[in-house]
């Protein structure tokens, strides 16, 4: 267990910040599947609407340090090429 002050506060800071970014996570998540449904029943307008949606919130987790740049225009790209497959 910390002993110093600062490595109390520190602990402190952690757990602060693994709660915000644990809602965070969550709400991007919930952004996805609703992406993934829209896919799944096959009805394009709901899917880019989830899709224009999500979009944003991934680039949000971003720049709130909660993915790689890479990792989200992976996920966006995979998402896009899958609305667009749909017939």
């Amino acid at each position: 267990m910390a002993n110093s002050p600062q490595a109390k506060k520190r602990a402190r800071q952690i757990e602060r910040r693994t709660a915000i970014n644990k809602t965070r996570k969550s709400r991007i998540r919930t952004f996805l599947r609703k992406v993934e449904e829209a896919i799944d029943s096959g009805d394009k307008d709901a899917a880019i609407a989830a899709l224009r949606a999500a979009q944003p919130e991934l680039m949000r987790g971003v720049t709130k340090g909660l993915f790689h740049k890479n990792t989200a225009s992976r996920k966006v790209s995979r998402l896009a090429s899958r609305v667009k497959a749909i017939s």
